[in-house]
């Protein structure tokens, strides 16, 4: 009779208690033994009666960890689900600026809503990004297009914190263009972007094609974690062709920095450089003008990603074209699947990087080049 008699009681009462707020979405409640503990019942009395909440939508239980408040939706909404985009910048990036707007645009033609949060404010650290994070777990969204941070110094930390925190309420989450974990780290959570060691071969494999032998790798400080995949590229690419990988292959510096440029310059200086992406090209190319050094016929620069300014330049910039609807599209699938089956191993969903020859690199006749064949990579850690 105890079974019969006492759960009811339990629900209602938890029932009011998140009603008036004593328990937040994404908060945990009483455990079984708590709660067997404090209306006097058995543990299978409390069990049954948290297992009524979580029928109900009201909680989600989780092994090993407990039960956590969920965010209630009206009927009418729930086939629906709420959505939010975690990237710093957001609404001032070339780069995630039409990815979102094709997630967006995506998700609501299959009934989600998405939510763009204001993190935008220039140096504020991740600040703001860790208030949209909690604005979300606070709203008890179903998913997160999560773009992790790539200037702080404890940015490992920081990403990690971030996807933990959301993760541990329920919320699903997809990463876009990077990893939380710096290279050659891989978390547990969904991928999507380019294959940026695949990108980082085939341009460097270009510009031996057409005759260059001292190749450089540039980025600036504090670079993502996709930099050093794209420089692993440049640096299997000059492996494979038999060519001189000195200590100085990769480099790292503020490419408007005319000191810097120069010292860059000097003794066997590089016959091409593979700019980290178009932004480090575009600085480059003006400290190079400005030191009279010619493009492309001192020094070759090519980038990735292909931003409208890469066409705007003195000289047109040769680079690598994220696909980037392809990308929005493979992510909001992505979520879709992870929403559907939570369980699913994480997958790294990575895409073709295309080749656009502009003036930058130079009209050499491609020059006979030793070594070994390209063959593709496999996507995945590296």
């Amino acid at each position: 009779m105890a079974l019969t008699a006492k759960y009811p009681e339990i629900v209602s009462a938890l029932r009011h208690q998140m009603a008036a707020g004593k328990y937040q979405v994404g908060e945990r409640i009483p455990s079984e033994n708590q709660l067997a503990l404090r209306y006097g019942v058995s543990r299978p009395t409390a069990a049954r009666a948290l297992h009524e909440l979580a029928t109900d939508g009201l909680v989600e239980r989780r092994v090993g960890s407990g039960t956590y408040v969920r965010r209630t939706k009206p009927a009418a909404e729930t086939d629906s689900k709420a959505l939010g985009l975690l990237v710093q910048g957001l609404g001032a990036t070339e780069i995630f600026d039409p990815i979102c707007t094709e997630i967006t645009r995506v998700c609501q033609e299959e009934g989600s809503v998405v939510l763009w949060g204001d993190a935008s404010r220039p140096g504020d650290g991740g600040a703001e990004v860790d208030r949209l994070c909690r604005y979300y777990i606070e709203q008890g969204v179903d998913g997160v297009f999560f773009a992790p941070l790539e200037a702080p110094a404890n940015r490992q930390q920081e990403n990690v914190r971030l996807a933990a925190a959301m993760k541990s309420v329920g919320i699903a989450v997809v990463l876009l263009d990077r990893d939380v974990l710096d290279f050659p780290g891989r978390s547990e959570f969904d991928l999507v972007g380019i294959d940026n060691f695949q990108a980082g071969l085939r341009i460097t494999r270009h510009l031996i094609e057409v005759g260059h032998r001292r190749v450089c790798f540039l980025s600036r400080p504090h670079h993502p974690s996709t930099t050093d995949l794209r420089a692993a590229g440049c640096r299997e690419a000059l492996r494979r062709a038999d060519l001189d990988i000195s200590s100085t292959m990769q480099q790292s510096g503020d490419p408007s920095d005319e000191p810097f440029v120069r010292s860059l310059m000097k003794g066997e200086r590089p016959d091409a450089v593979v700019c980290s992406n178009d932004l480090t090209a575009a600085l480059l190319v003006v400290a190079l003008a400005h030191l009279g050094i010619q493009i492309p016929n001192d020094v070759a620069v090519v980038g990735f990603d292909d931003v409208k300014y890469s066409t705007l330049m003195s000289v047109g910039l040769t680079t690598m074209r994220q696909p980037f609807r392809g990308i929005a599209r493979i992510a909001a699938r992505a979520m879709s699947d992870r929403l559907r089956e939570p369980d699913l191993v994480p997958r790294q969903l990575l895409l073709d990087a295309e080749l656009v020859v502009r003036q930058s690199c130079g009209t050499r006749e491609p020059a006979p080049v030793s070594g070994k064949e390209y063959p593709n990579a496999p996507a995945g850690d590296l």
